[in-house]
């Protein structure tokens, strides 16, 4: 009964210490197209841990997110890299990204872009490669609603894109 009972505890352990070990990368960008404005509306949710892991690898070590301390600088950061990783095109041409600004939420940070001046959408492709530059197990989910249907999409480093067509 000793025996069953080490071997069930050290089961548990094994199993807690292998579960607190593991995590997850992930974003999530959500993008809807607004026809009444003729404007595509974009949310990216990152991890505040992965992305001041990120700004501090690529611009200054010294960043710390959401301590009220040098937002402007930190929105140039995160604008600037979001611009480098997050590709879209409509109707086959490539669109214009307008960084409007970020907020915090708990433990994520919510990133909106804008393109504006989108007249209709026949085709929507996206590559978000946010943070596989940083880590090589992270997926980007991309939901979209485009012209009244819902699309989602789940993008890794070996497919970075989607494709819509209308």
């Amino acid at each position: 009964m000793k025996i069953i009972k080490s071997l069930l505890i050290l089961a548990i352990i094994t199993s807690i210490a292998f579960v607190s070990a593991h995590k997850y990368y992930v974003s999530i960008t959500k993008i809807e197209y607004v026809s009444e404005k003729q404007s595509v509306q974009i949310i990216t949710r990152i991890f505040i841990d992965d992305l001041e892991k990120l700004l501090k690898e690529r611009f200054d070590n010294s960043i710390v997110l959401n301590s009220n301390t040098n937002e402007d600088q930190i929105d140039n950061y995160i604008e600037k890299y979001l611009y480098s990783r997050i590709v879209i095109l409509i109707n086959g041409k490539e669109s214009t990204l307008n960084f409007i600004g970020k907020e915090y939420d708990d433990d994520v940070v919510q990133c909106y872009i804008e393109i504006e001046n989108v007249a209709s959408i026949k085709s929507f492709e996206i590559e978000n490669k946010v943070l596989f530059d940083l880590f090589s197990d992270q997926k980007n989910i991309v939901r979209t609603k485009i012209n009244g249907k819902n699309k989602s999409f789940i993008l890794i480093p070996e497919n970075d894109k989607g494709m819509l067509n209308f």
